[in-house]
């Protein structure tokens, strides 16, 4: 799997574990829908740090948090 694909997942399930909706994800994290929706669609080659940053602070975790799962597991993921 790709990084990107791995950070899709990622939201996806944390919007899942939180109840939360991209809608919610937005207002939470001051990160624009439109942005999500780039993220979500692999309109840009790659999220940028501090967005991601914004979406964990959205979800209220760390990037430690964030990338503590399975999905990040260096053997499973190509470069």
């Amino acid at each position: 799997m790709k990084l990107e694909d791995a950070i899709i997942l990622r939201i996806e399930q944390l919007c899942i574990e939180k109840k939360m909706t991209k809608y919610d994800l937005s207002l939470k994290s001051g990160v624009p829908q439109s942005t999500l929706t780039s993220i979500k669609k692999k309109r840009s080659a790659s999220a940028k740090i501090i967005t991601l940053y914004n979406i964990c602070e959205g979800f209220d975790i760390s990037l430690d948090q964030f990338f503590s799962s399975p999905l990040f597991d260096r053997t499973t993921l190509e470069e």
